[in-house]
């Protein structure tokens, strides 16, 4: 039986492309269940239409908390049994209520080196550091903002031309070579979040996670 995956999106949705084409031309032995958007205009949205996907959207200013609308999200994803849920660019801070309840489900990806720069603007951060190289990391969601145990990570250097913009399209292109992977070591049964930290293999990985080369 494939590996079902619930991908959440708040905008152009790349990396849901980029798992969609992983899965089509036979890299990734999973399928997306479902796409769950924030926004009613997520250009992810059509992606997933154009794949007969099916789609939920649910505007988080219809609710009258965070939790309110967790719990919604939780209620419209449980009859598609996501094995894994993808975060792909969701714009929203999760509650415990939603982390907790896909505790070792949950996986997010950051634009930056974690832990450098959690939250936004990671690109113009990191040019304004006087960075040499930035990148893109995969984590196990956990309470804290951004802050999970890492699973992989992929760097990209950094040009003294490099603008937010360029450097974000450098980025972007990681992204879309390491999300899949990672959602394959996932669809394979080969990665976990266990007691002693993340495992691949049945072995903890390092606190940085894997590098992708």
């Amino acid at each position: 039986m494939n590996h079902r995956l619930a991908v959440l999106i708040s905008g152009s949705g790349t990396n849901l492309q980029a798992i969609l084409d992983a899965i089509h031309d036979g890299d990734l032995d999973a399928e997306v269940a479902v796409v769950l958007s924030n926004r009613a205009d997520a250009g992810g949205l059509a992606r997933a239409a154009e794949a007969g996907i099916p789609t939920v959207t649910l505007n988080h200013k219809s609710f009258e908390s965070r939790e309110a609308f967790d719990q919604a999200m939780i209620d419209r994803l449980a009859p598609y049994q996501p094995d894994t849920v993808v975060l792909a660019g969701f714009m929203r801070i999760l509650s415990p209520l939603f982390v907790r309840h896909y505790a070792g489900r949950l996986i997010n990806i950051h634009p930056s080196l974690l832990p450098k720069y959690r939250g936004l603007n990671t690109h113009a951060r990191a040019l304004e550091a006087g960075d040499s190289e930035h990148g893109c990391s995969i984590h196990f969601v956990t309470e804290e903002l951004d802050g999970g145990p890492l699973i992989a990570q992929a760097r990209v250097s950094i040009g003294e031309n490099d603008s937010p913009e360029s450097l974000s399209k450098k980025v972007q292109l990681r992204e879309h070579q390491l999300y899949p992977l990672v959602l394959q070591w996932r669809a394979r049964q080969r990665l976990a979040l266990t007691d002693e930290g993340v495992t691949l293999d049945g072995k903890p990985l390092a606190e940085q996670g894997y590098q992708l080369p």
